[in-house]
């Protein structure tokens, strides 16, 4: 298998773009990663996009195939990869294992996802598709009200107080605040998290992700065609995924992320790192008990303690564990297909040292966990400073 490294990057802000169709947003991030390696658009020779409800919410599917001809690619191989929220994450593992088989040279991954000009309930409804379809979304369970039952055990069996979990939210709107791609560029207070509406008991509107439209993407190429162009080499020194039971009631713990868990093994083992190697973390804060949970599986914190390394101030840029650097879901925005090449794009970024405010001194491994549904699919990917 061959080394895999980035060529190039692009993203656009995550908000509600009313005047782009899908097709227009992911043109954007794509063209704009093609413009960063300054190559030409006919040199890409596949393209796998990460999204989860193009059919559902644009009546628009084969979505893979309208992208490459949208941006001067017809005739190549396109495909769609769908994992939830996870599929941005799984988008990019497929194409990375197109390059390191051999069997493509120059990949082009976009995440897409345009979400808001369908109304509140009938999106809500249809991210709910990513639960189970017979014993929980069939019950009314949106996923605000799953991660709020997750949340309520967890307050009930490691004696936490709701208000700990504060930090999550005001680290990430600091960080977000100084990254103009990000959905909610405002700080927050522990005041304001404390006065915030209830959305789902115990969870309130603080600690959930905004929804949006937006698209990023990623050129990927074999390490050993890099030219040094005054910029560091960035590759992919793990890529790892698993698997959970969808539903959370059929979990052994539904206190632990097991695919998490699984998914971060298996890419510690392949890059031949252990946790303390890991410079900064983009985690999946949909809500921010899955920050916790996401600590916990990947070995930053001992189980029920995730919550303690953002009372303890660990969580920052100059922190033992950055996490949400550029804002994470909370802030940045969580277009919920497009979610997973953020993370790799903004982990990218600061591997460059084109973090900006946010930077993390020194960062030279970052680590990128993207969730589907609350747990059933977890990709991890591992990336490093040559």
């Amino acid at each position: 298998m061959r080394k895999v490294a980035i060529l190039g990057i692009g993203q656009i802000p995550i908000d509600e773009h009313w005047e782009k169709s899908i097709r227009h947003l992911a043109g954007d991030a794509a063209i704009a990663a093609i413009a960063e390696a300054h190559i030409e658009p006919t040199a890409v020779e596949s393209l796998y996009v990460g999204n989860m409800l193009s059919g559902a919410l644009n009546k628009q599917e084969n979505v893979s195939a309208l992208i490459a001809d949208w941006v001067g690619l017809r005739g190549i191989e396109a495909s769609k990869i769908e994992a939830a929220c996870g599929s941005g994450a799984a988008a990019f593992r497929s194409g990375m294992m197109a390059v390191a088989s051999g069997v493509n040279d120059l990949v082009l991954v976009v995440g897409v996802e345009k979400m808001t000009e369908t109304g509140g309930t009938n999106t809500t409804s249809h991210l709910a598709s990513a639960a189970d379809a017979d014993h929980e979304a069939a019950h009314g369970l949106s996923f605000v009200a799953l991660n709020a039952l997750i949340m309520r055990r967890y307050l009930h069996e490691f004696g936490w107080k709701h208000n700990d979990f504060a930090p999550f939210s005001i680290n990430a709107h600091a960080n977000g605040a100084k990254n103009p791609n990000a959905r909610l560029q405002e700080a927050i207070t522990q005041k304001d998290y404390l006065r915030a509406r209830m959305v789902a008991d115990p969870i309130n509107l603080l600690d959930a992700s905004p929804i949006g439209d937006g698209a990023a993407a990623i050129l990927l190429y074999p390490a050993e065609k890099i030219r040094r162009n005054g910029q560091p080499i960035i590759t992919v020194a793990a890529s790892a995924a698993a698997t959970d039971s969808i539903a959370v009631h059929d979990r052994f713990d539904a206190m632990r992320l097991a695919a998490a868990e699984t998914s971060a093994q298996k890419a510690y083992a392949q890059a031949n790192v252990t946790p303390s190697e890991i410079d900064f973390f983009e985690l999946h804060d949909a809500f921010s008990i899955m920050a916790a949970l996401s600590l916990e599986a990947c070995g930053f914190a001992e189980r029920g303690q995730g919550v303690r390394l953002g009372l303890e101030n660990q969580i920052t840029p100059q922190g033992r564990i950055p996490v949400a650097t550029r804002g994470g879901l909370k802030a940045r925005g969580h277009p919920v297909g497009a979610t997973g090449v953020y993370q790799l794009v903004e982990v990218i970024q600061q591997l460059r040292g084109q973090g900006g405010d946010t930077q993390v001194p020194g960062a030279k491994i970052g680590m990128a966990q993207n969730i589907g549904g609350s747990g059933a699919t977890v990709i991890t990917h591992i990336l490093q400073r040559e």
